[in-house]
């Protein structure tokens, strides 16, 4: 793993270099999807864009939450101690639920349907997640407990993770969960004609990330009765997702009988 790449003698941040690979390869192919349904580029555009400062905001957000502890609000008046904690620590359940609210916010004001968009392109947001939890591996953060297994890794002195100490690669084992949700989407998606897209990946990165939670080592995460942030949030995730599935299928069957 390393906390920089260099790219014709320029050093580049790897965290920052796999989130930016992930986001045009995802958009790359939203924008073939589109081209191909004969949707309109702009107002996914619009959607994306707005829905990018939203997950932004709630990135930080919940971070300076979850955080508010080990942070020097002191020393929040002094502008390079600003600009470094503006710069990083971002939480993606945050980032998450930011971007979505601000999306639909957007859609509604534009009179756009947020749905139909969701619904053929939300299996790229696990794909686009793996690239930035590479990204994670490689500067070091979100790092697993210490583990003497296989597959075990050294962080270097340089990276956010603590150092000299043998961890579990949770980071790569949260990126293969999620190439594989993206893949079960995609397969879904094809079955049961883009129907539940948005609630089975509520479903399945809920369950995945609960996983994952458990072998996660890094302290600045938040937690309540023994459970972190992140646990309670998937939790709600699943059950949204469930709640939802439910009551579309209750609604179609009403349908059926009264069309009987």
């Amino acid at each position: 793993m390393h906390v920089y790449l260099e790219f014709f003698g320029h050093k580049v941040a790897s965290y920052g270099f796999f989130i930016a690979l992930g986001g045009i390869i995802v958009n790359l192919i939203a924008v073939y999807i589109f081209s191909k349904r004969k949707m309109d580029i702009n107002d996914f555009t619009i959607i994306e864009s707005i829905g990018l400062l939203g997950a932004f905001i709630g990135a930080k957000a919940l971070y300076l939450f979850v955080s508010f502890k080990d942070i020097e609000w002191y020393r929040i008046t002094n502008l390079s101690y600003l600009a470094q904690l503006m710069q990083t620590g971002f939480v993606f359940y945050g980032g998450f639920i930011g971007g979505i609210i601000a999306a639909i916010i957007a859609s509604k004001a534009n009179k756009i349907d947020f749905r139909s968009y969701a619904d053929e392109v939300i299996f790229l947001v696990p794909l686009a997640h793996a690239f930035g939890r590479v990204g994670c591996f490689m500067a070091g953060c979100c790092y697993g407990m210490p583990y003497d297994g296989p597959f075990s890794v050294v962080f270097p002195e340089n990276s956010f993770a603590i150092h000299g100490v043998k961890l579990f690669p949770v980071q790569l084992f949260e990126a293969a969960g999620l190439v594989i949700t993206c893949l079960v989407l995609l397969l879904l998606k094809k079955l049961l004609s883009k129907r539940f897209q948005v609630e089975f990946y509520l479903i399945l990165y809920g369950v995945l990330r609960l996983i994952t939670e458990r072998y996660r080592y890094d302290a600045a995460r938040g937690s309540l009765f023994g459970i972190s942030t992140s646990q309670w949030i998937s939790i709600f995730m699943i059950i949204i997702g469930l709640a939802s599935i439910g009551i579309q299928l209750t609604k179609s069957k009403s349908k059926d009988c009264l069309t009987v």
